[in-house]
């Protein structure tokens, strides 16, 4: 399950192509932060050594090693914040 970085509502995993937007929100999907190479901590914020640079992670971009991120986010947030964490932390 693909997921959009900005908005976090689930994507059509299909290879998205340079121009795509996600549907909800209308942020490109072809980027960096959609990617399961993403990694801040890899040089160049990514863990595939032959990818090109790219600056921006939140615009669409060329790069062919392009690979969904999947379901390794949330696709909801919580209703309150605050109440989750005493939830979390209960004794």
């Amino acid at each position: 399950m693909a997921i959009c970085f900005h908005c976090r509502k689930v994507l059509d995993a299909g290879k998205p192509g340079r121009a795509d937007a996600c549907p909800a929100c209308g942020s490109d999907v072809k980027v960096c932060l959609n990617c399961r190479f993403h990694d801040r901590s890899a040089y160049n914020d990514c863990r595939e050594p032959s990818a090109e640079r790219v600056i921006d992670k939140e615009r669409s971009n060329f790069c062919e090693y392009f690979e969904h991120l999947e379901g390794a986010m949330s696709t909801t947030a919580p209703e309150d914040p605050l109440k989750e964490l005493k939830r979390l932390f209960r004794s």
